[in-house]
């Protein structure tokens, strides 16, 4: 049976994956040792599980140094990766807003600025809106941006939106709903095809429980 390598976005998102595959029975005894180590192998089931930051995820399985990874969907549309998004795994939900202060919501700029850690997905919208605007790249809070008079609006990902209302920010519009994606590596698909299909069901058959549970 071949080794599986797992590229595992750091923070809450790995302990939601890591007891995902725990109940799918494809992992072991992972979860004590994610935290305090950026690589953790289960040698019973073969799987090899590494920690990275979570932008880094698309990048790892692109290029081979992992078989599959768990990304937000944010990332996948931000970044383009080339490399197969193959199951919706119903956990990491949050939404692609546009943001700002109350008083930016009924007025329309055409040359408005925009902050964002996502300046690709941002200039889609705007320009699918047919509005002219500045792409400002950010790194770090967003938010601070319309506060301080960098941009009018931002574009970020939100989960509760408290961070938004402490600043004095409100959700103007919202872009699209994102929550935790299985990728593949596309020649991993292929030579390790009968594992990775393997697993893929079995996350399936876990998620799929999870949702009926939960509707009822």
């Amino acid at each position: 049976m071949e080794n599986i390598s797992i590229a595992l976005p750091k923070g809450r998102m790995a302990d939601s994956a890591i007891t995902l595959f725990e109940k799918a029975g494809i992992a072991e005894n992972i979860l004590k040792d994610i935290s305090r180590k950026l690589v953790v192998n289960d040698h019973k089931n073969l799987m090899k599980f590494m920690l990275v930051k979570p932008m880094d995820v698309p990048t790892y399985v692109e290029h081979g140094a992992a078989d599959l990874g768990i990304s937000g969907k944010d990332i996948l549309l931000e970044q383009k990766k080339d490399c197969y998004e193959v199951l919706d795994l119903k956990f990491g939900f949050c939404k692609m807003v546009v943001a700002g202060p109350k008083e930016a919501k009924d007025s329309f700029l055409t040359n408005k600025r925009v902050a964002t850690k996502f300046p690709n997905i941002a200039e889609e919208f705007f320009r699918q809106k047919g509005e002219n605007v500045e792409i400002i790249k950010l790194n770090g809070s967003v938010e601070l941006a319309p506060i301080v008079g960098l941009s009018e609006v931002i574009v970020d990902i939100v989960e509760t939106g408290n961070t938004l209302r402490e600043n004095g920010l409100i959700v103007i519009e919202e872009i699209f709903p994102s929550s935790a994606r299985l990728i593949v590596n596309k020649a991993s698909l292929k030579t390790k095809s009968q594992r990775i299909k393997e697993i893929i069901v079995k996350l399936k058959e876990v998620v799929e429980t999870f949702k009926e549970v939960k509707n009822d």
